[in-house]
């Protein structure tokens, strides 16, 4: 029998539910995730560092976690909420429950409540600060921490890669500027042969152009694109001199880069059933999202950069490109991990891109 723990929101609301993984209660911005499977994936995945994630699918756990499917070294997320947490998963490929997981990385959860309720919440008010508790006496010191306290900012910094690391390939080479990836990115890469250098988020261009690469990658990451406005210069020199590629964080960074301004959305985009728009051909992908931040449509207008796709839901901005350089971007996760894979063929349209330039460069050095 698990114990009983609560889940505090800034404005005082409490829900009661049941102790979850770790006894390190934290706090941090709480949001929700409507994806119905990819729990693992979702977990590890380091655009939620600092956050609380609640699942609007019931039951989470049931078939374990694995060795596999992480998208990351380690989760770096504050928090994790569900309806109910499956104490006995069954799957082949499993390792260890949710609850196993979660003590394991020291990462609270809660489960037993009634995450319905609270997502309407945070639709309805948008995303809150949020703490755990260990009884009902604790409960009036966590609201009073939310309510004066303030979390970190540098959360691209605790994810990005220390150092440079390579994963081969025998095609083109790939720099991958890592704001907090996600592994599949790499993977994606590697299956079209190509050879991958990660460089951390703060690498020079000096440093990117020793490499000699065919093309940059901009990850995707958490937190606000205007907390790494020391390494939007980079990106700015990049694009015009190599193929360009930008995901998620990386698409907010790209638009930054070229004059565009970003904005914090009510309650973000999260989840595997997002409908976007490719406004060039009219077909619509379902995609996997995880963002709190969004680029402002007027901001486009003063720049060299047009609209490319266009979210169904909320008419934000989903896609850019270049309008003059082989530079493009998407606010989604064409890498799929969780998710449809209805947007994979995007890393093929940038290998083609790579190709083309490369066409090009021989034609005029001939």
């Amino acid at each position: 029998m698990r114990n009983k723990r609560y889940l505090v929101l800034e404005d005082g609301t409490t829900y009661k539910g049941y102790a979850l993984g770790s006894d390190n209660l934290t706090a941090g911005e709480i949001v929700f995730n409507t994806a119905m499977t990819g729990y693992q994936e979702t977990i590890s995945d380091p655009s939620y560092t600092g956050q609380i994630i609640t699942f609007t699918y019931p039951l989470i756990g049931n078939y374990g976690i694995n060795r596999d499917d992480f998208e990351s070294l380690r989760p770096t997320l504050n928090g994790v909420v569900v309806r109910e947490a499956c104490d006995y998963p069954s799957n082949f490929r499993k390792s260890k429950s949710l609850d196993e997981t979660l003590k394991f990385y020291d990462i609270p959860g809660i489960s037993g409540v009634d995450t319905r309720n609270l997502t309407r919440k945070i639709r309805k008010f948008g995303v809150l600060k949020a703490g755990f508790a260990q009884s009902e006496a604790d409960i009036p010191q966590v609201i009073e921490k939310l309510k004066s306290g303030s979390f970190r900012t540098d959360e691209v910094d605790q994810v990005s890669s220390v150092r440079p690391y390579i994963s081969t390939g025998d095609g083109y080479k790939v720099v991958l500027i890592d704001y907090g990836k996600k592994e599949n990115i790499i993977r994606e890469l590697n299956r079209r042969g190509c050879d991958v250098t990660v460089v951390p988020y703060q690498t020079t261009i000096e440093e990117i152009m020793n490499i000699s690469p065919d093309g940059i990658m901009v990850s995707n990451g958490p937190g606000n694109p205007e907390s790494v406005q020391d390494t939007i210069e980079t990106i700015k020199e990049v694009v015009g001199k190599i193929p360009f590629f930008g995901i998620c964080l990386g698409h907010q960074l790209f638009a930054l880069s070229q004059g565009a301004t970003s904005y914090k959305m009510k309650f973000g985009h999260r989840g595997a059933n997002h409908p976007v728009q490719n406004l060039a051909t009219g077909k619509v992908d379902l995609t996997s999202q995880n963002h709190g931040y969004a680029i402002d449509e007027a901001s486009i207008e003063q720049t060299d950069l047009e609209i490319t796709h266009i979210a169904l839901n909320d008419r934000s901005i989903e896609g850019l490109k270049h309008k003059t350089f082989p530079a493009f971007s998407v606010q989604y996760h064409p890498e799929a991990s969780p998710g449809p894979h209805d947007s994979n063929y995007l890393f093929d349209e940038f290998i083609e891109m790579i190709k083309l330039h490369k066409e090009k460069e021989r034609t005029i050095n001939a």
